[in-house]
């Protein structure tokens, strides 16, 4: 059998495949964040094209950290019925649905709403200027992302990503370009991740232990005096023991950068921190093809691959890819004339 049609074990969650949805933000939602039908369209479809596991959007754990005005949100109980809706559904359909919980802090585009961050820098000029965060603020944020853990628990989720990466407040945090605070929250890189330690102590209150949680984080700011995957490293291994499952790898974001991407371009990332922690990491950036998957699986350069924009060209790639691999699956009854 392929690597990438082998199955996957995290705690008690088994995936059917190695193929992950990424969590893409589809600005398609409300001002209260509810699931809008083209949320249950777009996630259905790829459920029922094979994927094995579907994470959802970044999610806003409140009104503040949000990217938009149409991102999903999860900072209201309110959100849990619709959200578990579109989990049941994605199950119905034989894929694991996960959630990104994320707050966007000084990228955060709402003009109604109050822009925070670790300090006050602005991400260009075309965002507002942060205020910097008091010790006060960072517990109502980490408290955000407990009860966000709750309510995903609630909605049925089979696993919870933390957006640490793109440039969002955590990402904020764990970037000296973005922090450059004077007190415990910054400096040093014990410093710098203390927030997001204290994020993941606050999600453990409510999320099942034996449920896996994944870490996404950028492991490149494309500046010399930000963090490289080295840094990235330390800082992955000085919060995992705070219940961190799995690595999803990605790159970019803190600032401004030019960054030439290329097919495959941020696996070697994956791969030096999947060495350097010994945790499974998820690994993508352009991945568009079965055998480009299939050669980071089996030279254990990654555990799983995600896919972005080649799941939105085409929702059934998982199956085109079982046939570039000869691997026998099963199409949907509705479609299997399609793959005869």
């Amino acid at each position: 059998m392929s690597a990438l049609f082998s199955e996957g074990t995290l705690k008690n969650l088994t995936l059917k495949n190695r193929i992950v949805m990424a969590p893409m933000c589809m600005y398609s939602s409300d001002d209260d964040g509810m699931v809008k039908e083209f949320h249950r369209v777009h996630y259905g479809s790829r459920a029922i094209g094979g994927v094995g596991l579907i994470l959802l959007e970044a999610t806003a754990v409140e009104k503040r950290g949000r990217i938009s005005a149409e991102d999903l949100g999860i900072w209201s109980d309110d959100n849990i019925t619709p959200l578990k809706e579109l989990v049941d559904m994605i199950h119905e359909f034989g894929g694991k649905a996960g959630i990104q919980l994320g707050h966007a802090g000084r990228k955060c585009g709402v003009e109604s709403e109050e822009i925070i961050g670790p300090s006050g820098i602005p991400f260009s000029d075309d965002y507002q200027t942060p205020t910097e965060m008091t010790k006060e603020t960072i517990k109502e944020v980490t408290e955000a992302f407990s009860n966000a853990a709750y309510r995903s628990e609630k909605a049925g989720f089979d696993t919870i990503e933390i957006h640490g990466a793109h440039g969002y407040l955590i990402n904020q945090f764990l970037s000296p370009l973005s922090n450059q605070r004077q007190d415990e929250y910054g400096g040093s890189i014990e410093n710098r991740s203390r927030f997001l330690k204290e994020v993941l102590q606050g999600i453990n209150r409510h999320w099942p232990e034996d449920k896996p949680v994944i870490l996404r984080v950028s492991a490149e700011d494309y500046r010399k005096e930000g963090n490289h995957w080295e840094d990235l490293g330390k800082i992955i291994n000085s919060v995992k023991n705070e219940g961190i499952d799995l690595i999803n790898v990605s790159s970019g974001g803190t600032v401004q950068a030019k960054v030439r991407p290329y097919p495959g371009y941020q696996l070697q990332f994956a791969e030096k921190i999947r060495a350097y922690t010994k945790l499974p990491v998820m690994a993508g950036g352009l991945v568009t093809t079965a055998d480009m998957a299939e050669e980071a699986l089996q030279n254990e350069r990654a555990d799983y691959i995600f896919l972005g924009r080649e799941l939105l060209r085409n929702p059934h790639w998982p199956l085109e890819a079982a046939k570039a691999l000869r691997e026998e699956i099963p199409a949907p009854n509705q479609y299997e004339r399609a793959y005869r």
